[in-house]
């Protein structure tokens, strides 16, 4: 068996490009909200599927989408953020770590705006391994992850602000 990647996509690829381009006409707050929402619905149960009990992905979510909404700051959020770091660090299987990567990144957009496109990198990865396996070949690894694009951009459009007053300022590195 070839050694699973971290994230899935890239940076040229057209779903992508499509999540790029919408993420540049919403908000820090739009984007962190939608973030944690998607990882909330669509990353918790893949890690929940394996580790039932642990509660500290959907505290970390749940106060992401507190500080998005203005309810706490940051200061709440960056020790589950680290916590869900080491967690990831010592995951095992491939699908439970891609989604706790994906849900800390997720977890981070207020601090990171960017974070919101790691976050579909990862989330991809995790959705990909808990739907395929661990034994798929790269091609259908590939082909899951833009079809999960595809439906990614869906979120994100209908949590999208028609015309949000300030876009936030995203430099992409990739």
């Amino acid at each position: 068996m070839a050694k699973l990647r971290k994230m899935l996509g890239s940076a040229a690829s057209p779903g992508i490009a499509a999540l790029m381009a919408q993420m540049e006409t919403q908000s820090r707050e739009t984007l962190a909200r939608w973030s944690a929402a998607y990882a909330l619905e669509n990353l918790l149960p893949v890690y929940l599927c394996v580790h039932p009990q642990d509660s500290l992905p959907g505290r970390a979510l749940a106060q992401a989408a507190d500080w998005a909404a203005g309810r706490c700051d940051g200061k709440a959020v960056k020790p589950l953020l680290s916590a869900l770091r080491d967690s990831a660090r010592q995951e095992t299987g491939a699908a439970a770590q891609a989604a706790l990567r994906a849900i800390g990144t997720a977890a981070a957009v207020m601090q990171t705006p960017t974070n919101a496109l790691g976050m579909t990198f990862y989330a991809a990865a995790a959705l990909a391994y808990a739907a395929l396996g661990e034994d798929a070949s790269p091609a259908d690894y590939d082909a899951y992850a833009e079809a999960a694009f595809a439906r990614m951009l869906d979120s994100l459009r209908a949590a999208s602000v028609p015309h949000e007053a300030h876009p936030a300022h995203l430099d992409w590195h990739c």
